[in-house]
């Protein structure tokens, strides 16, 4: 067992920010079995602990390729974060790579093992062979509980280089960083730079539009950095500075990134929906909440996702009464009572339909509000006149009965065309029904059932 002034000892104090490497291990990470999720958690964390990520690396489970990585890595960084290959297979060859580099022989740790026994045990389990294998750790190397899996993790001091290996599972690699590592990383950051950072979220226009709207926000020469990243879910505003490693010269820096936000919001207005780690579905139920609205909501392109991602949030059950997929026509007719004819008329992708889906799914929950979406996910279904991408979103309240709403039941509706795959427009349209009813929360929802 290592102490922890240890994870700081070897440290370079002069510069304001150490320096960070992440290497993700896995062959299904270079063959497109599975994304490295891992390392976009990991950067942000480490940067709030005046860690500056620099190089991210990704390898398979050969244990010579891990071998060589980690060398690289402690030779350009102070701090190195490997995620995967501590598991009970074969492949798992991180702990032996790093014992072949360090030259720490590996050991059976008792605390790892009775940490692994726990965890099986919760589980009904006893550990198998292979399992034991997960309890050997590099001598001298210090142990890293992993709260939600079998697998430990564990840290070393190597050439200068403080070096961690966490489990693949993103969930597992989130909860051992954040119990055992940051803690200690932030505990050693005194005098290092800190990165702050405001997030905003926009949905409804590209990102040639944002791009535009906010030039001349940040001044050429700041030390703070303006970024935008495009997604089927909108646009997100970043606004970065590494706190502790300003030109006192210049104009903007960390105590201006309220006030810079404060900006985006006036000039990005109605299209910034949520700040921070908020999401949509998260905004709207504590609009919902807080009005007392009651939720319907109809789906046939989406196929359960806007349900999905609502219910995803602690809490839904008080405001979100029922989703239904009426995915066929047949279904329409059947959950809806939307008139044959209507669909015959008009074909199920058309404004007229999106807002029979929304009166029919409130008219028959009793609920405050409905909301519908048909469209055309593709990639085959549409014509000229209908192509893929084109979705209808409708809503329906009481509210409505006024000069906004476009169907004589009091519903309102919109019309998107979006471009992407399959997912991407499912997604797209999804976010958008959302919108549509935050939108209307936001300016005439009111207290309802």
């Amino acid at each position: 067992m290592i102490a922890s002034v240890a994870w700081v000892e070897e440290y370079d104090r002069g510069s304001p920010v150490r320096a960070g490497e992440i290497i993700a291990i896995g062959s299904e990470l270079l063959l497109g079995g599975r994304l490295d999720t891992n390392s976009l958690f990991l950067t942000e964390q480490l940067a709030s602990v005046g860690v500056e990520v620099r190089f991210k690396s990704v390898v398979g489970d050969v244990e010579a390729d891990i071998a060589a990585a980690i060398r690289t890595a402690a030779r350009r960084a102070k701090v190195m974060v490997l995620t995967g290959g501590l598991g009970p297979t074969r492949d798992d060859c991180t702990r032996q790579a790093v014992a072949r580099v360090t030259g720490r022989p590996l050991r059976r740790q008792p605390e790892a093992m009775e940490s692994m026994r726990q965890r099986l045990a919760e589980w009904g389990r006893t550990p198998t062979g292979p399992q034991l294998r997960q309890a050997l750790i590099p001598s001298g190397a210090e142990v890293l509980d992993n709260p939600v899996g079998s697998a430990p993790g564990f840290c070393l001091s190597w050439k200068g280089c403080l070096v961690v290996a966490l489990p693949g599972v993103p969930a597992e690699a989130e909860r051992t960083f954040a119990g055992s590592v940051a803690p200690k990383l932030s505990s050693g950051s005194a005098g290092q730079a800190r990165l702050q950072r405001r997030v905003l979220h926009t949905f409804g226009l590209p990102e040639s539009d944002v791009e535009r709207r906010l030039t001349g926000v940040v001044r050429a020469g700041s030390d703070v950095r303006l970024g935008l990243l495009a997604s089927p879910l909108g646009v997100t505003v970043s606004l970065t500075a590494w706190e502790g490693r300003l030109n006192t010269a210049r104009t903007q820096g960390v105590s201006d990134l309220a006030r810079l936000a404060r900006t985006v919001r006036v000039r990005l207005g109605r299209f910034v929906y949520a700040e921070g780690t908020d999401t949509m579905e998260e905004v709207v139920g504590r609009h919902l909440a807080a009005r007392r609205v009651t939720l319907a909501v109809a789906e046939s392109c989406t196929g359960g996702l806007i349900g999905h991602r609502l219910t995803q949030v602690a809490g839904s059950s008080g405001y979100l009464d029922r989703v239904a997929v009426c995915y066929s026509d047949r279904a329409k007719v059947d959950l809806l009572g939307i008139p044959e004819a209507l669909i015959r008329r008009h074909g199920a992708v058309s404004a007229e339909v999106a807002a029979a889906m929304a009166h029919g799914i409130r008219s028959r929950s009793q609920a405050g509000v409905g909301l519908s979406v048909t469209g055309i996910a593709g990639p085959t279904g549409g014509t000229a006149q209908k192509p893929v991408g084109l979705v209808y979103v409708g809503l329906n309240a009481p509210a409505f009965r006024n000069a906004e709403a476009k169907a004589d039941d009091g519903s309102l509706t919109r019309e998107f065309r979006f471009h992407g795959d399959r997912q991407a427009i499912k997604l797209r349209a999804s976010q958008a029904a959302l919108e549509m009813l935050r939108q209307w929360l936001v300016t005439t929802g009111s207290r309802g059932r």
